[in-house]
């Protein structure tokens, strides 16, 4: 029996009245008072989560660049230094093992953070791909000069790519809400921040201290709202919990868990690995189309990322009534005929109705189409709905 593993926050959590679930071999708190009050806490004010359990690996090497565009579904040796990008972790079937955001710390410097349940699988596809590499590089990006006699792996030393699994390194913790900047540039503790908070970007990071250690300072969140996650040392992830609680005070800060999170991400048509996305499902059919390179020469999936033409694809659905739709139930048209599945669903606690997303026939994707959940034998009639369900006021 694998031992249940928590975060350096275990015992903050237990103290504020934290519910427990298992995710991805993690404890996590799913909920501190009230799902409802997380959520509405983060649209209207800010809510602080545990991510720790989330996995981080450091990609590093003068081809360090080539490599992850060869790894990764995306392009990011164009990505400028200070940014972020998201992107997928791609098999060679172009099923999807992991949905990741890269940020690129230097020329020759990626901090990948991927997700906890998938930590092992991104580890080994990673390791595999190290491998592999070496021979595209020859290839590819450094070819030998007629008769040259050289070693390849010795031209490689260190000068290639080193994969490191930080994960245990460090916490992550994310605060998300319209009041998130406000909070944030008030936690004690954080210094020398290297841009002024109302400056950074989104989908960008910014470097400061926390207590005298390196932090990393990203403006990304799975919200939909405005909001930082902070990468600290795992020892110091107790000591900022505290003080980011405490710049919240005034602000309507409350710690928030998975529940609500769920319900954050799920109105914001943020895709969750293991429903949304998984190995048997290709990127196009998730709607994310747009963050395969297509045009790369290479990279692992590319042969057999396009999805076959009658492929289902993932739907917005809205419906009305209090009775929600949820992960498992059966999409239907009118004479009953299955038109797909839910993968996840809620009655939106921001918007009022229940809302889900679905993997269904191509022929009934169109915004508009009306359709059927059936919720335990009840057909509950629901609109195909453009995702996301819900935008922030900028």
């Amino acid at each position: 029996m694998i031992e249940a593993r928590f975060t350096p926050l275990r015992e903050r959590h237990e103290s504020l009245g934290a519910s427990f679930t298992d995710f991805g071999g993690w404890q996590m708190p799913v909920r501190y008072t009230s799902d409802l009050a997380e959520h509405h806490a983060v649209r209207q004010a800010a809510g602080l989560f545990d991510i720790s359990h989330m996995a981080e690996f450091l990609v590093a090497g003068d081809f360090a660049a080539e490599f992850l565009d060869y790894s990764l579904a995306g392009r990011l040796s164009t990505m400028a230094i200070g940014k972020a990008k998201y992107s997928l972790v791609l098999a060679e079937d172009g099923g999807i093992i992991d949905d990741v955001i890269v940020y690129r710390l230097a020329d020759d410097r990626f901090l990948v953070i991927a997700n906890a349940g998938n930590r092992g699988f991104v580890d080994a596809a990673f390791a595999s791909r190290v491998r592999s590499f070496p021979s595209r590089i020859e290839r590819d990006l450094h070819p030998r000069a007629e008769g040259e006699d050289r070693s390849f792996a010795g031209f490689l030393g260190d000068r290639g790519v080193d994969v490191d699994d930080v994960s245990d390194t460090y916490a992550l913790l994310a605060v998300q809400g319209p009041a998130s900047e406000a909070i944030a540039a008030a936690t004690a503790g954080i210094t020398d921040v290297s841009i002024p908070w109302a400056d950074q970007k989104y989908y960008a990071w910014a470097d400061a201290f926390f207590l005298g250690a390196p932090l990393l300072i990203a403006r990304t969140g799975y919200t939909g709202e405005d909001g930082f996650e902070l990468l600290v040392r795992s020892e110091d992830a107790v000591a900022l919990w505290d003080a980011v609680l405490a710049a919240g005070e005034t602000h309507g800060i409350v710690p928030a868990g998975l529940a609500a999170r769920d319900t954050l991400r799920l109105e914001a048509g943020m895709p969750l690995y293991g429903h949304e996305l998984s190995r048997e499902i290709k990127p196009a059919q998730a709607g994310l189309g747009r963050v395969v390179a297509s045009d790369k020469t290479d990279f692992i999936g590319k042969d057999a990322v396009a999805p076959a033409e009658d492929a289902p694809v993932l739907v917005g659905l809205a419906a009305e009534g209090k009775r929600a739709g949820r992960a498992g139930y059966a999409v239907v048209a009118g004479d009953g005929t299955v038109l797909g599945e839910i993968t996840s669903g809620a009655l939106s606690p921001t918007l009022g109705h229940p809302i889900a997303m679905a993997y269904i026939d191509p022929a009934s994707a169109e915004t508009g189409t009306a359709v059927f959940l059936d919720v335990r034998g009840t057909k509950i009639p629901a609109t195909v709905t453009a995702l996301p369900f819900y935008r922030r006021k900028k």
